[in-house]
């Protein structure tokens, strides 16, 4: 059994609650199946009541279908809303017709209401309106103070990381991240990987520089982050700046960074923009034949989860099973 299946399993013993407010993707109904037959989790699924027509699971205990048009809440969960939005302009029947039309917003807002645990939507929806529904109902964590997406990556056959198990973050949404938002993400990231992987963190600020072997502005915004990193996670095991063969290779961490305790051994992996750290999980992901589960969005005191529109329905099945255990 992979890692990853066995968080499927892990899900299954907790019982969480997870909203998949894309009922109009196929891809969503599949995985809807196959959570069901497998306990994986409760689902709260945005839609028509007829859509239980075309849902064969005989698991239907786990499943309730939520019709926004219908549900008794709808105008009390428009109301919050609009108490969040009213300074922005949004009027009471804007918010209305968002708890209406909008399945993600609405989803997320069964969140905030504590009609479920957490919830998982991009499928057929961009980053941008994924992230937009969770920070307009979502609380931000304000120990962290930085909302971002991480990737759980398992690459088979790899003998860095933790067995080839790596958080990599920022994935999904900040693009030139400072060095306070780097720290927050990196201390966002290690929390999710102890929480996932049970393991130690150990995270690794990369660059084009290993501890000084070149310099530039964005190797000073590692290095500032690192420190910010220590000051948040005082316990935390961290450092930087690494090249990301100093960051997980032993042998070359010998070589270049022998003092650290990071370096060569590195399992979270925080990388200096959105630029690097999009490329490199998608390189991972083809290259190696990696599993890639994310962006899972950190940063708010309730978990949710992004999935890329070119998801597979594994991928939202890991998605959701991940989500479950974070709550």
């Amino acid at each position: 059994m992979s890692f990853l299946d066995s968080l499927r399993t892990r899900a299954s013993k907790i019982g969480k609650t997870i909203v998949l407010p894309e009922s109009d993707d196929p891809r969503t109904l599949e995985a809807l199946e196959y959570i069901l037959n497998n306990s994986i989790s409760k689902i709260v699924l945005v839609g028509k009541e007829d859509l239980k027509g075309k849902i064969k699971s005989k698991n239907l205990k786990y499943l309730e279908i939520v019709d926004p048009e219908k549900y008794k809440d709808t105008d009390k969960m428009a109301s919050v809303y609009y108490e969040t939005r009213k300074l922005k302009g949004m009027t009471p029947e804007e918010a209305k017709e968002v708890m209406r039309k909008d399945c993600v917003t609405f989803g997320a807002m069964l969140v905030k209401q504590g009609a479920a645990d957490g919830f998982v939507a991009g499928a057929k929806h961009t980053t941008p309106d994924v992230i937009r529904a969770a920070l307009r109902c979502l609380k931000i964590d304000k120990d962290i103070g930085t909302v971002s997406g991480a990737f759980l990556m398992e690459v088979p056959n790899s003998p860095y990381g933790e067995g080839g198990i790596f958080v990599f973050a920022d994935c999904g949404v900040n693009p030139e991240p400072n060095s306070r938002q780097l720290a927050g993400i990196a201390v966002s990231s290690a929390n999710l990987f102890k929480q996932l992987v049970g393991k130690t963190p150990r995270v690794a600020f990369l660059s084009y520089s290993s501890k000084g072997s070149a310099e530039g502005p964005t190797v000073d915004k590692v290095k500032d982050a690192v420190n910010r990193a220590k000051d948040i996670s005082p316990g935390l095991l961290v450092d930087g700046e690494f090249q990301v063969d100093s960051a997980i290779v032993p042998e070359v961490a010998k070589i270049k960074c022998a003092a650290s305790e990071v370096a060569g051994k590195a399992n979270v992996l925080i990388f200096p923009d959105l630029n690097s750290g999009n490329i490199s999980y998608k390189l991972t992901q083809r290259l190696a034949n990696a599993r890639a589960v994310g962006p899972l969005l950190l940063g708010f005191t309730k978990p949710c989860s992004d999935l890329s529109r070119g998801c597979y329905v594994d991928d939202i099945i890991d998605a959701v099973a991940i989500t479950a255990i974070r709550a």
